[in-house]
């Protein structure tokens, strides 16, 4: 039951999580220079790094490797439903330690703006959704046959 459709919802959901985390979340701009926040660091105009950010790579990277793992569970549907909620929960938890990270980091800069990679974790959490909606139409299917029984 791998040629399921959830399982092309979980797949892409991986691969956008695994973009996201290689591209730059947004930019920070002074009057005289950009720093680049990206999911591991930010990098200054001078060229120095800093990691703090490195939380979201994290965050990132979790949610990528439940969503990759939810896909081998299909014999287990509960299990697969709870995997994927938990990539949800991560996916918010990110988005809460993006807004707070940009928010801290205002202080020192002048203004944020964010990449277009930014939506890329909200396009996988609304696939991780979609997912859940299929595997729960299937289990309904599976019991409504045991009920025929």
């Amino acid at each position: 039951m791998i040629q399921r459709i959830q399982t092309v919802y979980l797949f892409v959901a991986t691969v956008l999580l695994a973009i996201a985390m290689s591209v730059p979340v947004g930019y920070f701009y002074t009057e005289t220079s950009v720093a680049v926040l990206s999911n591991l660091s930010v990098i200054a105009a001078d060229g120095t790094s800093n990691y703090t950010p490195g939380v979201m790579f994290v965050l990132l990277f979790i949610a990528a490797l439940l969503a990759f793992v939810t896909i081998f569970f299909y014999k287990k549907r509960m299990r697969q439903i709870r995997l994927a909620i938990f990539s949800n929960v991560v996916l918010v938890a990110y988005y809460l330690v993006v807004g707070i990270y940009a928010y801290s980091v205002l202080a020192a800069y002048g203004s944020f703006t964010p990449s277009w990679a930014i939506c890329l974790p909200f396009i996988s959490l609304v696939l991780n959704w979609l997912a859940i909606r299929g595997i729960k139409n299937d289990e309904k299917l599976v019991r409504s046959y045991n009920t025929i029984r």
